[in-house]
């Protein structure tokens, strides 16, 4: 298994240009927030039957699937994993209350097809095609390596 400084650095490569950094430190975070926001759109009649918390925010597929997804980073790294639990966690809030406002799936699709183009536009400018094309899990240390650039000491 590959260590997160392994696939931080194989991410690294077809991310040089500044512009296309600059543009995945925005899209990236839109694109997990909207796939929260999608997934929390789906009806969670079964979890919320046998949870019976009334807690909408935790009372949805969105956060069954997070658990799996922070299975993945723990095994990365647990202070990564933190750190992506923490932006899960402002995710969740703020998509809950996004849906009290507005269709939280229709307000999803839109952030995450505005995203992808502007990912795909980055890419155009870097000259290189995306990580996932190689290999699906960069979907998952994309998160990883923005927080990892945005928040760490340089």
């Amino acid at each position: 298994m590959k260590s997160l400084n392994q696939w931080f650095e194989e991410y690294a490569v077809s991310h040089q240009n500044r512009t296309n950094k600059k543009i995945h430190y925005i899209c990236v975070p839109a694109i997990f927030f909207s796939i929260i926001g999608l997934l929390m759109s789906i009806p969670s009649v079964l979890i919320s039957n046998n949870l019976k918390l009334n807690q909408p925010i935790i009372e949805n597929w969105a956060v069954v699937v997070l658990v799996l997804v922070m299975i993945f980073y723990i095994r990365l790294s647990v202070v990564m994993a933190v750190k992506i639990a923490v932006f899960a966690l402002f995710c969740l809030i703020l998509n809950y209350y996004i849906g009290q406002y507005v269709s939280l799936s229709m307000f999803s699709i839109a952030v995450f097809g505005v995203a992808w183009i502007g990912q795909f536009y980055g890419h155009k400018i870097e000259g290189k095609k995306p990580s996932f094309l190689k290999d699906l899990q960069f979907l998952m240390i994309g998160p990883a390596w923005v927080v990892q650039n945005l928040f760490s000491k340089k």
